[in-house]
């Protein structure tokens, strides 16, 4: 897989699978260019890697800071070759529909499916002025079955997985195509959290695993690079599964 001087914008880039992903793109040689609404984190991971990279904090789920992120990646590098929509939250407690909380709510759907709804309307005018482009939108398992005392986020997955569907129609006939990728339970800070909260149920989740373990960030960034890569150019509006078994 080839991203020679390809520019990459990765949201949610500072930590977990938005990290990885930086590192996989850099290691191949791409300009990447990371978005977070941590600053300090995107300054860590921006000193650990080889390749000239750009960081802009935003938060995702304002419009005008998406804007102003491909803004600030066209006026740099004239080119948006591959957006990966990562950044994603979880809900502060998993409850059931009619205990879930407004604000968790409103919080989740904001970042997890307006924020994707941003960036893919941010990215894809600079994309068809370019006659080509490359989106992959980070869903989730919870996108794609049911998921209790969750649904925010299986409401803000569910979406993420129709607008990738949606929009790869709509401009499939323009280069561009759109994707995601629809991970399991992966060893993320969103995950840790949970068993720091109910350290009980690792074993539990583990269980429903068929090949008996979490998944790694790495394992999804890379396959969020094979999206993004010439070995896939046949594909669109797909959903790749990375769940050691669990929707079997």
């Amino acid at each position: 897989m080839s991203f020679k001087e390809k520019v990459i914008v990765i949201t949610g880039a500072g930590s977990g699978i938005g990290a990885a992903t930086v590192r996989f793109f850099a290691k191949k040689e791409a300009y990447v260019v990371l978005a977070d609404i941590s600053l300090e984190k995107m300054v860590d991971i921006s000193d650990s890697i080889p390749m000239e990279c750009m960081i802009q904090k935003t938060d995702v789920s304002q419009y005008d800071q998406m804007q102003s992120l491909a803004g600030a990646v066209i006026k740099k590098y004239g080119q948006i070759d591959v957006w990966v929509n990562n950044a994603g939250i979880g809900p502060t407690q998993m409850l059931k529909t009619a205990d879930h909380s407004l604000q968790d709510w409103e919080r989740v759907i904001a970042v997890n499916q307006s924020g994707v709804f941003y960036g893919m309307k941010v990215a894809l005018p600079a994309m068809l002025k370019q006659g080509s482009g490359n989106i992959v939108n980070v869903a989730s398992l919870a996108g794609l079955k049911a998921s209790g005392n969750n649904i925010s986020y299986v409401a803000s997955k569910f979406a993420v997985v129709g607008m990738t569907k949606a929009a790869a129609l709509e401009y499939a006939k323009k280069n561009i195509r759109i994707n995601a990728v629809c991970p399991g339970y992966t060893d993320t800070n969103m995950l840790r959290q949970l068993l720091e909260v109910k350290p009980e149920i690792e074993d539990k989740l583990k269980s429903h695993i068929p090949m008996g373990r979490f998944g790694k960030a790495t394992e999804v960034a890379t396959a969020i690079g094979w999206l993004a890569s010439d070995q896939t150019q046949f594909m669109t509006g797909q959903t790749l599964s990375l769940d050691g078994g669990t929707s079997l």
